[in-house]
């Protein structure tokens, strides 16, 4: 067949493939229109079948939007003579025929698996070029030459399946991450199918598609796993968010939308982690000692007064006894209940103790109804509240963490191993706004100290009079509008005064509860995570199911991962295993090669990598006298006017020191200004290393690696800032090259 004649017949299939798909669609928008008319009246079951309903079919909805570009992309000619197409959905026809095969469907795995030597029933594999509904190329892959006609081999667009492949990394970039599902590598889909139990970590160096596997990884267990993962959901966690908002549209992409995407500054519900610290103070919060500093800190709120203290009720002495108060204390940690909840049995068992004092006064037997009315008066007492509060003090996590830090005298009990050193960085004035560092730590805090419940019950005490009222009115209503009696009841019409509740998916409701557990976490970049970090997220996953995916040459925060068996062993003992991603995809050969030799000089443990592409001048250095902040602009508004295209495709970054990229930002103000006009996402973005970490640009320009090189984490920071470009990257300096880049060469391309 005519190679216009394949185009025309797949143009014809994905014709019908995104005719069904409008008509899914306006089906599905219906149905949901339809219930959302039938309005909030009817009985509570009624109600809450439409709810579930109407979250169905909005959910339906989503996917069926988000799957639009490149709803088909490959196609399998198998063995029996039949032919099966693989999309990002499965898609039936009105007889319920499949006619469009998921990419995470058992039945598409050939389709990223089949080789020449091993082709698992695949004759031909064929992708799928497109542009929007548009099919723009063909991409033949022939597995099974004898099984294949003469006509079928001369027809072959080609015999690799690299083009699709190189094709893609070769675009320009969007501002945005694309997903890889049209080409992901065997090893990668390896990696997607894994298991769901257990802890798999994936190390991979720079360009290696972690970040893409980890995506997939999530959406096809959310496929595979459905009944177990839809009610407790999946966790993303990232390492900023510049990176969450990167990789914002590949679930969606993807046929998913339930999937709580963070941070860990931000993974406590209510709390704002935005303050900066040394490095050496972050390494400190992150050290697991921590966890032990917090219990004690928990602990010592639980103590026994110094002397007894005698307090009055109706002229009666009575005395709060430090042997009462020791023994309610033994009685409540016996509870094994977080600190909040365990001070209502102290409170409970000391009250009890005083009331025996006062009644033993009175000289004649006190009922039951007056005894009660007897503890009611002492936990009114203002004195006995001041003492029984000092002996076991309702706290909040803030109040717990901050007390640590800005007192010294109480850090020194809680942690009288730490070096005094270690104990001088954590000190810091009252009112200090929390850090990403904090978080972890409040976290614990949380945990040993649960919520005073009397909070909650004051709630539901409030909650119960607003219904009350609204019944009470609904009943004046229904009385002075004579329909009293009638089919409509004061317990509907309350209902509807009251404000409809939200009908909150699994990912909204997790999302808004601290003490949620999820079936399954993702965690990228998990080399920066501190100890403290990991207990944290274990903690929200109690079956341990976790993708862990990052490269331990590339941590840079002091309190972050060198090994991944050394920091994640004690959490997950022998549910642990690793997988290693070799191939790079992004970064061009000649740049992979400096980075590597670069680092492997520094002393950074690199994985071994293999690059697949080969682009000729990709590497450039610049030595200029001075003057490096000017010679960067030159540089980056002749990669702009190279790199970025007239429909905004195309990605420039400038990487520097932190106070490097002030002046870089003031140099490019203007050229900011318009990148930013240019399109959603800008085209130029000035960054620091970290700040670079996870994301990908045509070209990237690298300004003083000797500055990088010289901060904290510099080694690894200046090994993350030259393996960004996915297309060119330019090195300009004036001070001499760090060691291990001294190769490259003054103006010269290695």
């Amino acid at each position: 067949m005519a190679r216009q004649d394949e185009l025309a017949h797949e143009q014809a299939v994905v014709d019908s493939l995104y005719a069904r798909l409008d008509e899914l669609r306006a089906g599905t928008r219906e149905r949901l229109a339809s219930v959302r008319r039938s309005g909030p009246s009817g009985s509570p079951q009624n109600r809450s079948e439409r709810d579930a309903f109407a979250t169905l079919y909005e959910d339906r909805v989503a996917q069926l939007e988000s799957v639009e570009d490149r709803l088909a992309f490959g196609r399998l000619d198998l063995d029996d003579g039949t032919t099966r197409y693989v999309g990002r959905i499965g898609l039936t026809d009105t007889e319920h025929v499949s006619i469009l095969t998921d990419w995470r469907a058992p039945a598409a795995q050939s389709f990223y698996r089949a080789t020449s030597a091993s082709p698992d029933g695949v004759r031909r594999r064929r992708h799928l070029v497109t542009r929007r509904r548009q099919v723009t190329g063909l991409e033949d892959e022939l597995l099974d030459l004898e099984a294949l006609g003469e006509e079928d081999v001369a027809g072959a667009t080609t015999l690799s399946g690299e083009g699709a492949l190189l094709a893609a990394m070769a675009a320009g970039r969007t501002g945005r991450m694309g997903d890889i599902v049209a080409t992901i590598q065997a090893e990668q889909d390896t990696i997607i199918r894994a298991p769901l139990a257990g802890a798999l970590v994936v190390q991979g160096g720079p360009g290696t598609g972690k970040t893409a596997v980890a995506l997939h990884r999530a959406a096809y267990l959310l496929y595979a796993h459905r009944r177990v993962l839809e009610r407790s959901g999946v966790l993303l966690v990232g390492p900023s968010h510049s990176f969450l908002h990167y990789i914002d549209q590949v679930l969606p992409s993807l046929g998913e939308t339930g999937v709580v995407s963070t941070t860990v500054a931000d993974l406590v519900p209510g709390l704002s982690a935005r303050g900066t610290e040394p490095p050496e103070t972050a390494r400190v919060k992150g050290r697991a000692a921590l966890a032990t500093v917090v219990r004690r800190a928990v602990r010592a709120r639980q103590r026994v007064p110094a002397t007894d203290q005698v307090v009055r009720l109706d002229g009666r002495d009575v005395v709060v006894r430090r042997r009462d108060v020791r023994d309610a204390i033994n009685k409540a940690r016996r509870t094994h209940k977080p600190h909040n909840l365990a001070r209502v049995t102290f409170v409970r068992e000391m009250l009890v103790r005083m009331a025996d004092q006062y009644t033993s006064q009175l000289g004649h037997a006190v009922s039951p109804e007056d005894r009660a009315e007897v503890v009611e008066d002492l936990r009114r007492l203002r004195d006995v509240r001041v003492a029984l509060n000092l002996a076991w003090m309702p706290l909040t996590p803030e109040r717990l963490v901050e007390d640590l830090f800005v007192k010294p005298h109480r850090l020194a009990e809680a942690a009288p191993e730490m070096s005094a050193a270690d104990r001088a960085l954590l000190v810091r004035p009252r009112g200090a706004p929390w850090t990403p560092a904090d978080v972890p730590l409040l976290d614990e805090a949380a945990e040993l100290l649960g919520e005073d419940d009397q909070i909650a019950r004051a709630q539901a005490r409030v909650e119960a009079d607003e219904r009350a009222a609204d019944l009470e009115y609904a009943r004046q209503v229904l009385e002075s509008s004579g329909a009293g009696g009638g089919l409509v009841g004061a317990e509907v019409l309350a209902g509807r005064f009251a404000q409809s509740a939200s009908r909150l998916t699994t990912a909204e409701r997790a999302e808004q509860d601290r003490t949620w557990t999820y079936g399954h976490v993702v965690v990228d970049e998990a080399q920066e995570l501190s100890a403290m970090a990991w207990r944290m997220l274990v903690r929200r996953c109690p079956t341990r199911s976790m993708t862990i995916v990052g490269d331990v040459a590339q941590t840079t925060s002091l309190a972050g991962t060198r090994s991944w068996r050394a920091m994640l062993a004690p959490f997950f003992r022998d549910t642990l295993s690793l997988r290693e991603l070799t191939v790079n995809y992004r970064t061009p050969a000649e740049v992979a090669d400096a980075a590597q030799h670069y680092a492997r000089h520094a002393g950074l443990p690199v994985s071994p990598l293999t690059s697949a592409r080969e682009v000729p001048g990709s590497l450039h250095c610049l030595r200029v006298d001075d003057d490096a902040v000017g010679a960067a602009v030159l540089q980056v508004r002749a990669a702009l006017g190279e790199f970025v295209g007239s429909d905004g495709a195309g990605q420039v970054a400038v990487v520097a020191t932190a106070g490097t990229v002030s002046l870089l930002r003031e140099a490019l103000r203007d050229d900011l200004a318009a990148a930013s006009r240019a399109g959603d996402e800008p085209s130029l973005r000035v960054v620091t290393p970290g700040e670079s970490k996870g994301l990908e640009f045509d070209a990237v320009v690298l300004v003083e690696p000797a500055e990088v090189a010289a901060e904290v984490s510099g080694p690894s920071d200046l090994y993350v800032s030259m393996t960004r470009p996915t297309r060119r990257l330019v090195v300009v300096h004036a001070q001499e090259l760090p060691a291990g880049l001294d190769t490259i060469g003054a103006g010269s391309t290695l």
